[in-house]
């Protein structure tokens, strides 16, 4: 390719400009003239530059793709981690919660309760910790335990289960909240439980249970297995 005619400043720039809206890098034609500017004032080499603005460019992709991960999980509210106060809640172990952001048990396919009376942060952690996981480029999906159930009755009287089953069965972490707050028919329960057995070794679930409803529903007797899976790296049971 034959060189360019050498260009003015301004031309450079507008040249810069349009590059940038064909490529679609709109990161670095934004901060392309104050790093620029920077540059020149830092005397920072070419590579330099460039090394910057694609990495500024890398940054803006991966903040924009969390975002989209985090609106499509659908959580009601923003919570995170480090707005949570433990002091409030002392029977919860910042010990055991904190290695849960790493997101390694999602990455196993691990099993995660959340289970206490009502006002002890579960619903806090579950959106915080999906959040976390969506943040970190895994696919997540927020539900209440009775909405869940109540989409599986509708999907198996229209005769689409089978493909219902199977969205919820593509995210990497299905986070159930409410688990107990409201009662469930029998047929509910049984379809609810259907969506856990086919994510069975397959991919993560975070369930956030009422303590009382654990202890005494069905969900102690159908999902004895579930409950067994919920445990962090050290073998315990994770409760809030």
């Amino acid at each position: 390719m034959s060189p360019r005619r050498r260009m003015s400043e301004q031309a450079a720039e507008v040249a810069v400009d349009q590059a940038c809206r064909v490529l679609r890098l709109p990161t670095i034609r934004n901060q392309f003239p104050d790093l620029a500017a920077k540059a020149g004032n830092d005397q920072m080499s070419y590579l330099v530059l460039l090394a910057e603005l694609l990495l500024a460019d890398c940054d803006d992709r991966a903040r924009r793709r969390s975002e989209r991960r985090i609106k499509a999980a659908q959580f009601p509210r923003e919570r995170s981690l480090r707005e949570f106060d433990f002091d409030a809640n002392p029977n919860i172990d910042s010990a055991v919660v904190g290695p849960l952001a790493t997101c390694e048990w999602v990455k196993k396919g691990l099993r995660l309760c959340l289970i206490g009376d009502s006002g002890t942060g579960k619903s806090h952690l579950l959106i915080a910790l999906g959040t976390e996981a969506a943040m970190a480029g895994f696919r997540v999906k927020y539900t209440l335990a009775s909405k869940l159930a109540m989409e599986q009755v509708e999907a198996a009287d229209e005769k689409i289960l089978t493909k219902t089953l199977a969205r919820y069965g593509r995210v990497d972490l299905l986070c159930i909240d409410e688990l107990g707050s409201m009662q469930l028919d029998r047929r509910g329960a049984e379809l609810l439980f259907q969506v856990l057995n086919e994510r069975e070794e397959k991919n993560s679930v975070a369930i956030a249970s009422n303590d009382s409803f654990a202890k005494a529903h069905m969900f102690r007797r159908t999902c004895a297995r579930q409950r067994r899976d919920c445990t962090g790296s050290d073998g315990t049971s994770n409760t809030a």
